[in-house]
Order: C-alpha cells, then sequence, then structure tokens
C-alpha cells in the first residue's frame, strides 16, 4: 500500500520573509490605492482565494466578485517573483532544518508519494518554492486554486495521488498532512487523513500541541523519528 505526504509550505517547508504578504499588499495597493490591506488578516494556514477574498473586501468595503479576485490573482503573480527574490538575496528566506535531508531519503521509496497541500495558488507555490530547490520533489498537489476550504484541497491532492498510484490502493490512513499550524492539522483531520504538526513555522508551540495532531515535532532534523512515523522506520 503506498503513503501520501502533502507537506503544506509557508511555515512548513519555506519562510519566505514575507514575501506573500508583501506581494499581496503591493498587488492591493496597485489595483485599489488602499496601503497595508493585510495589516489585520491571518494569512497563515488560509487559502489564497480566502486571502484574495479578505483583501478586496477590504480594499474596497464590498464582497469581491470572482473576475476582482482574479485580477488580483494576476497581479499578485506578477509582483511575488520579485519580492522572493529580495528575500533570498536579503537572507530572510529559510529552509526548515532537516527538510531536504528527509525529502531526499523519501523520494527513493517506490511506494511513497509526495505532494503539496497548500492554500497557495499552484504558480504562487512553485514560485515560493524556486529558491530552495524543492519543487523537484513535488509532481503534483491540492492547491488554494482547486477550493476555498483546505480539507476540500487535500482531497483533490490524495486523488491526484491515486491517479498516479494507478492499481495500488491508497487507503484514507496512509494519506499524512504536514503543517506547521493547527488549521494545517484541523483541516487533515477533517479530511479523513493522518496528521503531523511541524514547528518550524508562525504557529505558537502550545497551540500547535494543543490542535493534538497524530505526531508533533519541532523541526525535521530527527530523520529516524519521521521514517517510523511513515513506517519507514529501519530503512536507510
Amino acid at each position: 500500500m503506498p503513503s501520501v505526504i502533502l507537506f503544506d509550505i509557508d511555515g512548513t517547508l519555506i519562510r519566505a520573509g514575507g514575501a506573500g504578504r508583501r506581494g499581496l499588499n503591493r498587488a492591493a495597493y496597485n489595483l485599489y490605492g488602499k496601503r497595508n490591506v493585510c495589516r489585520e488578516l491571518s494569512l497563515a494556514g488560509r487559502t489564497d482565494l480566502w486571502n484574495f477574498r479578505e483583501a478586496v473586501r477590504r480594499a474596497t468595503g464590498r464582497g469581491p466578485s470572482s473576475r476582482e479576485v482574479e485580477r488580483l490573482h494576476r497581479e499578485y503573480l506578477r509582483l511575488l517573483p520579485g519580492f522572493v527574490r529580495r528575500a533570498w538575496k536579503s537572507g530572510q528566506y529559510r529552509i526548515a532544518p532537516g527538510i531536504k535531508r528527509l525529502l531526499k531519503r523519501l523520494s527513493r521509496e517506490r511506494d511513497v508519494l509526495l505532494g503539496l497541500g497548500t492554500g497557495n495558488m499552484e504558480r504562487g507555490a512553485r514560485i515560493k518554492l524556486e529558491p530552495s530547490g524543492l519543487n523537484v520533489y513535488f509532481l503534483f498537489g491540492g492547491f488554494g486554486s482547486d477550493a476555498f476550504h483546505r480539507p476540500a484541497l487535500l482531497k483533490r491532492a490524495a486523488a491526484r495521488a491515486r491517479l498516479r498510484a494507478g492499481k495500488n490502493r491508497v487507503r484514507d490512513g496512509d494519506v499524512f498532512v504536514v503543517g506547521d499550524t493547527p488549521l494545517d492539522v484541523r483541516a487533515g483531520k477533517r479530511a479523513g487523513y493522518r496528521t503531523i504538526g511541524v514547528g518550524t513555522g508562525f504557529a505558537k508551540w502550545e497551540d500547535l500541541a494543543a490542535s493534538k495532531p497524530d505526531h508533533l515535532a519541532r523541526d525535521f532534523r530527527d530523520l529516524d523519528e519521521w521514517l517510523g512515523w511513515f513506517g519507514l522506520g529501519g530503512r536507510r
């Protein structure tokens, strides 16, 4: 039976130095002349569809149309690469401790399918991951462009994994959701999957622990522990 491991991006795999927030703020300012629309928004653990709708709402004072959301999305994607490059050059871009070693090890397993489970739109997700070199490990995923709510996009990711698995059946109990916020854990549970909370991101450790994931780690450095959770203990 193959295992499917779905990773969140922001705060889990990488920290992009606020590039996403800065890009969205600038995009909203360019289109609506409103500064700092994200000032009071909690973006972590949300989907971009939610974030863009709220940004338009705060910039205009009314409910946005789908056309306005897509216009903001296009402007955001135009600006995002520049903010990611600045974060990288300034040293604000961070790759989670131990993640490269873990992904390299997992990628050697024929019965492990690595995917993304992120609220980012797919193009935005790939732009954020570009400096890390991690895009190569993730050939599929569930993205903010798939659904408004995180459990639904995680299910889309699992459905794509099942297509890749072919005749090999993927059970819900063999799908793992790895994230850094209680919202990631909650979404994984609601989708019916196993959850791992990792303290590499934006949530307080106490809040992450209180969300009661199936497993909990400070980061990705304990390779044996992570392999054991995926049923790969003892393999080297």
